[in-house]
């Protein structure tokens, strides 16, 4: 890596950083790295998340986005990405939070997994990953924007740590197979309305394989994810845009569902 790209991907993270601290959304990040590649995107969201832990918390786990084939296509890309949570991302049970602590939040409806064992790549199957999941959890991920009115491609959000914002999580676990999650259905409701719905083949074909990839991606680069961390597989439906005032709730039927407030 040259000089100026290297300063170019620090300055890219420091704009990141800021409206991470101001609620102020910058212009895209591709305009400001020259031949800016998805491994460069990686090293922006590295130094993001340096940064971010700071005053943020510890990094408590991981997400995984554009696990639909709609949002691969929208993105022209054919695997996922993925972004960090870190504590005070996380809010335990039906919450409450300020729309104003987010730029232009949507919400998407997702089981979240606790791990019981540190999973390390290259080399995790699909049955080492089962393995390592202590439990099944209602999710909604508060996913938002750093970069203005949305306007992103691949390396922007990718840097945005995968446009992550918050994660709302069940606190009951839910009654499933977390080697059948194929079948389970979730629907996303919006102040009492049914907006969209989706079962877990709607993850990539199967919620675990995710987690798989993530697993063996973090190894190559000498990572790992660790007991007590949650990870969340991707989203069952589209997201949706909410407002302030509103109430959004992901809905699993009789299994359970878990509700955040703006």
């Amino acid at each position: 890596m040259t000089a100026a790209k290297d300063e170019a991907i620090r300055a890219a993270a420091d704009r990141l950083i800021e409206a991470f601290a101001t609620g102020e959304p910058t212009d895209p990040i591709r305009d400001s790295v020259p031949d800016m590649t998805l491994d460069d995107a990686y090293e922006v969201q590295v130094l993001v998340e340096q940064a971010l832990v700071k005053t943020r918390g510890a990094v408590v786990g991981r997400k995984i986005g554009l696990t639909s084939k709609a949002m691969q296509e929208q993105l022209g890309v054919d695997s996922p990405d993925f972004g960090f949570l870190t504590e005070d991302m996380m809010h335990y049970g039906d919450s409450t939070v300020l729309a104003e602590n987010f730029i232009s939040p949507k919400v998407e409806p997702e089981f979240a997994f606790k791990l019981n064992k540190r999973l390390a790549g290259p080399g995790v199957t699909r049955e080492d990953a089962v393995a390592a999941i202590e439990s099944v959890h209602p999710a909604i991920e508060i996913i938002d924007s750093r970069v203005r009115d949305w306007n992103i491609r691949l390396v922007d959000t990718v840097s945005d740590n995968a446009s992550c914002g918050a994660v709302v999580i069940g606190s009951e676990p839910l009654d499933v197979d977390p080697n059948n999650l194929m079948p389970v259905a979730c629907s996303i409701v919006i102040d009492g309305k049914q907006i969209a719905s989706g079962t877990g083949a709607d993850v990539l074909d199967d919620p675990i394989a995710p987690m798989v990839w993530l697993a063996n991606i973090l190894g190559e680069r000498g990572v790992a994810m660790n007991a007590g961390d949650i990870v969340i597989p991707g989203s069952f439906t589209a997201a949706q845009v909410v407002e302030s005032g509103s109430t959004a709730t992901a809905d699993f039927g009789e299994l359970g569902s878990i509700s955040v407030t703006f």
